[in-house]
């Protein structure tokens, strides 16, 4: 639950509730990255006990471990990006949605080209045999 703050040219009575990240004064900014730092920290310790101590059914861990780092990386973007969803954000937020589109294309073209050559190239013995 965040805080109500006061915006500048509002009366006193007037408050807007805002999202983390979103912060005007001081205190309000260093508390913020405070928080961010314990939540990465905690998705942090969390993710290491998870590898370590084996409290999650074996095949199930990647996916575990994906849901913490997508998590981690959701506590980066507001809290240390301070990429919220208001209207002051909207450039923000369709710069990050066109990187993850790049990105994904990049990984599964990738993954996509290596899965032909793979399927298409000649198996490595065969090849040292027709060298002369």
């Amino acid at each position: 639950m965040s805080n109500p703050i006061r915006r500048p040219g509002h009366d006193a009575e007037e408050w807007v509730d805002h999202a983390p990240g979103d912060e005007t004064g001081a205190g309000d900014w260093i508390a913020s990255y405070l928080m961010g730092l314990g939540f990465a920290g905690a998705l942090t310790v969390a993710s290491f006990w998870a590898a370590t101590a084996h409290p999650i059914w074996g095949p199930a861990l990647p996916v575990a471990l994906v849901v913490l780092a997508i998590a981690q990386m959701g506590v980066h973007l507001v809290f240390f990006l301070h990429v919220t969803t208001g209207p002051d954000n909207t450039n923000n937020v369709l710069a990050l949605a066109f990187g993850i589109l790049v990105v994904a294309l990049v990984v599964l073209g990738s993954i996509w080209i290596m899965a032909h050559l793979n399927g298409n190239m000649m198996p490595m013995d065969q090849m040292i045999q027709m060298q002369p």
